[in-house]
């Protein structure tokens, strides 16, 4: 039987299992998963357990996505260009998680840096979903949502620019957390878009989010967009009520005649969509159908590339090959950086570079970033109008289930299903919290459903997400292939 952190600690408790014991079934369902699924860049095998005490994560093992910097082990960020980095620090979240006793089993594969949705830009190939290997398991952070869905530990870290947690853990049926911009430190965190990246978990269960972020969330001096959460206790504040809470939905991204070409994938995932919306009336939650200027929902994809993109080539300008990672060849330091730079990068990332420097361009700056900057505070203004008159948006995450990985391509793409693949992004133009739950299937594959709040209302947000969650018999899943024999 899979087990929640709150299960695992009353074991742990009792008597009843070891922390080493956790740590070594651990393990050996890494090891499983890593020869399935590829989820991991390294795995932690002199791992020993910790002392249990009355912290509800003392002696719980967990993984770590490769972009967290954690010292003396390898952080790859899943990039040939860091392929034998080893810190010499420890990212705050992970420092936070620490103080608790927890216990890190291995670092997770992710798309290269973080600058894709499909696991299929890692260096060490490609990340399968657990569910069915045929399918991607969703990026960027695809190693720690695989892990989970397979069941290896109750919950790992990831980082979330677009959907990186959000969207992975709708493909594998599972709990992705983002909070609010600063909640919890980026410190440590290797930088894709400052202004966009948030940290945040991946679990099986609401609950475990709430015990997973109050732990790691905190104020931290050396990231001065952090704030002070003392005040918010994200565990303690789920009660599953939620009567009178009132929550809308974009009819121009969710309304189906907006796609006449849909697929029967589509049509089954929103009429799935609009079945969940039920449960939420049940418990007394209202939920409206708002409109919002197309043109306005048209511009999420564009504003997301070309922010994200002008970042990303700002942030990595220091991946020389000169003080990080091998070295290039050449008779001179250009000629090492390029070779370095050319040989090292997907090419998903050059073309991200490549963008972004066109983009940063004195030349053309304001006709693209600052204009991509201006019309996200439209967005981001708009959302926070609606915020005051509702607790929450929410929406079906992606059109359907996970895709195939074979012929698929992890390209910078428009096309007329966008704005449902890609409305995520809101969630970090104005830096708000937001939750993705599992809430069925179609065609034997997990979809999920996202809420997203006002910025620093993390708790009402969750509690809402828990409030559903506990309507839906979806909680705490396990790919059925790794079911058998598990404890986690």
């Amino acid at each position: 039987m899979i087990k929640t952190i709150e299960e695992l600690h009353g074991m742990l408790k009792n008597g009843e299992v070891t922390s080493l014991e956790l740590v070594k079934d651990s393990l050996k369902k890494a090891h499983n998963v890593q020869d399935k699924c590829n989820a991991f860049v390294t795995i932690l095998d002199d791992a020993k357990g910790e002392k249990v005490t009355d912290d509800i994560l003392s002696g719980i093992p967990y993984g770590i996505k490769d972009n967290y910097s954690t010292k003396g082990i390898l952080s790859t960020g899943s990039s040939n260009t860091l392929k034998d980095y080893v810190p010499f620090f420890t990212a705050t979240a992970v420092s936070n998680l620490e103080k608790h006793g927890v216990v890190p089993i291995g670092k997770t594969a992710m798309d290269e840096f973080g600058m894709g949705g499909t696991g299929t830009t890692a260096h060490t190939g490609n990340i399968l979903n657990p569910w069915d290997t045929k399918k991607m398991a969703g990026g960027s952070s695809s190693g720690s949502a695989a892990s989970v869905a397979a069941g290896v530990y109750p919950f790992a870290l990831g980082s979330d620019t677009g959907d990186s947690i959000r969207k992975p853990a709708a493909f594998c049926g599972i709990v992705g957390y983002k909070p609010t911009y600063g909640m919890i430190s980026r410190y440590g965190l290797f930088p894709f878009a400052s202004s966009l990246d948030h940290c945040g978990c991946l679990t099986r269960s609401v609950k475990d989010a709430a015990i997973v972020v109050d732990a790691m969330k905190g104020i931290d001096k050396n990231d001065l967009t952090s704030w002070d959460s003392s005040n918010i206790h994200l565990y303690d504040s789920l009660n599953g009520n939620v009567k009178g809470k009132k929550l809308f939905y974009i009819k121009e991204i969710v309304n189906l005649e907006n796609y006449p070409d849909a697929s029967l994938e589509l049509k089954e995932h929103l009429n799935n969509f609009y079945h969940t919306l039920d449960y939420l009336k049940e418990e007394g939650v209202e939920v409206d159908e708002v409109s919002i200027d197309k043109n306005l929902i048209n511009t999420i994809f564009s504003v997301y590339e070309c922010l994200s993109c002008a970042e990303a080539t700002s942030n990595m300008s220091n991946l020389t090959g000169i003080i990080f990672g091998p070295r290039g060849e050449g008779k001179n330091i250009n000629e090492m950086m390029k070779d370095h730079r050319t040989k090292g990068f997907s090419s998903l990332i050059k073309r991200r570079f490549v963008i972004g420097s066109y983009i940063l361009q004195k030349e053309n700056q304001e006709r693209y970033f600052v204009n991509a900057q201006r019309v996200r505070r439209l967005i981001v203004d708009k959302m926070n109008e609606l915020f005051k008159i509702y607790d929450g948006l929410i929406m079906p995450v992606s059109t359907g289930p996970a895709p195939y990985i074979d012929g698929s391509k992890d390209e910078i793409t428009k096309d007329n299903t966008t704005n449902l693949e890609e409305h995520l992004q809101i969630g970090n133009f104005g830096g708000f919290p937001s939750i993705t739950i599992p809430n069925g299937f179609v065609n034997n594959l997990p979809v999920g459903i996202n809420i997203t709040g006002k910025c620093y209302d993390d708790a009402n947000v969750l509690n809402i997400a828990f409030a559903l969650e506990c309507k839906m018999p979806y909680k705490n899943q396990v790919a059925p292939q790794f079911k058998e024999g598990e404890n986690a």
